[in-house]
């Protein structure tokens, strides 16, 4: 069967890169120039036009990552090629994943597309710029959701080798790949759980284990401020998020931390829902953010 597909490939028209059988990533998602207009118009033109002629039977769905809420250009773009284009965020409170809810429509709506019986449905798969951190997430569920992939670090590092080296670090200032290896193992484990996705779940934060302590002043060391935001578990009308809890509330003396192998913040707190929790280190006007996700 391989042979047989192998013998009949198509290559996908330039400015596409296959991801696998009919899901494709437009090449631009890998670069941090910035397209003008017109430039931006002309190519993505070409490559529908391309896509129309290649696959003259099929349907597209764009499935179109970024930010704001206004209509996307692209939308204006594709619409009048007969694509559909599906907005998702970009991030989610500053990390590149998404909620589990928008990861479950994503994967559900992508493979009823592409499953569609007696079609050859294709996908394509876009962001806007600085968006590749959320993108490779994103297809890495969906390789893992249709088990086309396995592991969860090893099909989250192949499609970063798609892109060129230092990309993740030059657009995320934080390192999300924890967050998201925790979010894939949710995706992977689907089949052993009666409710997928998982429904929220009060957890108990005892301690906050920094591996490596960033160095704030001359003394080699910082001053952690830990904060952690997430949506009101007695406000069930909003989906809004708030500072739940933080460490300088009740410390008012923010304990100085000194360059070791690791620390430990010790505070006790129990909360539900999928969080962020957010750690600060003070030095005069200097501060550096990172990220965890529940």
């Amino acid at each position: 069967m391989s042979l047989f597909r192998r013998f009949f490939y198509r290559r996908p028209p330039d400015g596409l890169l296959e991801i696998t059988e009919r899901v494709y990533v437009f090449d631009s998602c890998f670069s941090t120039d910035v397209f003008e207009d017109e430039t931006y118009k002309i190519y993505m033109r070409q490559i529908a036009t391309q896509l129309h002629e290649q696959f003259p039977e099929s349907s597209f769905l764009v499935f179109n990552f970024r930010e704001g809420e206004k209509k996307s250009h692209l939308t204006e773009i594709l619409s009048q090629y007969d694509m559909t284009v599906m907005d998702y965020p970009r991030q989610y409170e500053g990390c590149p994943i998404l909620s589990m809810e928008m990861i479950h429509h994503y994967l559900r709506s992508s493979d009823s597309w592409l499953s569609l019986e007696g079609h050859q449905n294709i996908v394509l798969m876009h962001c806007e710029r600085g968006g590749w951190p959320l993108l490779a997430f994103i297809l890495s569920c969906f390789l893992i959701y249709r088990k086309l992939h396995t592991g969860e670090q090893r099909t989250l590092d192949m499609l970063h080798r798609e892109a060129p080296k230092g990309l993740l670090q030059l657009l995320s200032p934080l390192n999300p790949i924890p967050s998201q290896l925790r979010y894939l193992q949710y995706v992977a484990r689907r089949n052993n759980s009666p409710e997928w996705p998982p429904p929220d779940r009060a957890l108990t934060l005892d301690c906050l284990m920094l591996r490596v302590v960033p160095s704030f002043d001359s003394a080699g060391g910082c001053r952690p401020l830990v904060r952690i935001y997430g949506r009101d578990a007695h406000s069930r009308s909003t989906r809004a998020t708030q500072m739940l809890f933080s460490l300088g509330k009740k410390n008012k003396l923010v304990r100085h931390y000194r360059q070791v192998r690791y620390i430990f913040i010790y505070m006790f707190f129990c909360f539900g829902s999928s969080h962020i929790y957010l750690c600060r280190g003070h030095v005069k006007s200097r501060a550096s953010f990172f990220s965890l996700s529940k």
